[in-house]
């Protein structure tokens, strides 16, 4: 699917270089402070059902699933191999450039959830990459994409460069929307008081 919904210059990004080189060094860090952090897990825990199959996309090495979550498979597809590594959540882990090569590696309804935390904004074949999480989900599995206002900005696209949050938001829902795969996306905000905003698109596979 082109990406010809989304014009195309909100896609453009300020290093173009390729991202393979950006992440080929491991950054152990987080991108929320701790209660936005303690409010996504919370947030995961009330729409992932107990034995669930989760795809964890754009990975690191930590998914910020609910620790206390039993879970069935879950994979995690991410840019640095020891990083993925490191993420003690996932029994598959598999290194790829979703803006090089948007394909997943996975069969028709595989999971019951694809997640997206903190990494939508460096997506630049976003309606691409969401056509296939359709075509990975069950139907009736949950699509969650969560973003906050931090970015390596240099490699973040446009629209998220320079949009307002509620405009991210349905910029989110957008890339959804297109796929005609999925029910009305809600738009949520998590954001604990004085801490790191939360913003969150949640929709279900028809």
């Amino acid at each position: 699917m082109p990406n010809a919904a989304v014009p195309p210059e909100l896609l453009t990004r300020l290093d173009d270089t390729p991202d393979a080189t950006f992440y080929a060094v491991p950054r152990l860090v987080t991108h929320l402070d701790a209660p936005s952090l303690m409010a996504l897990m919370a947030f995961y825990a009330e729409q992932l059902p107990a034995g669930a199959d989760v795809l964890d996309l754009m990975s690191s090495w930590v998914s910020h699933l609910p620790p206390g979550l039993r879970l069935g498979h879950v994979a995690g597809l991410g840019m640095n191999g020891t990083e993925l590594a490191a993420n003690p959540r996932l029994t598959e882990p598999v290194v790829q450039d979703l803006n090089a090569d948007p394909r997943l590696p996975w069969p028709d309804a595989r999971f019951d959830a694809v997640l997206n935390a903190l990494s939508i904004q460096y997506l630049t074949r976003p309606l691409e990459v969401y056509a296939e999480v359709a075509r990975v989900l069950r139907p009736g599995g949950v699509a969650i994409i969560a973003h906050s206002h931090r970015c390596f900005p240099t490699k973040a696209v446009r629209a998220f460069r320079d949009y307002a949050p509620v405009d991210r938001l349905r910029l989110c829902r957008h890339y959804l929307d297109q796929t005609g795969a999925f029910g009305p996306a809600q738009l949520v905000d998590r954001s604990p008081p004085d801490a790191d905003p939360l913003w969150i698109v949640l929709a279900r596979r028809r």
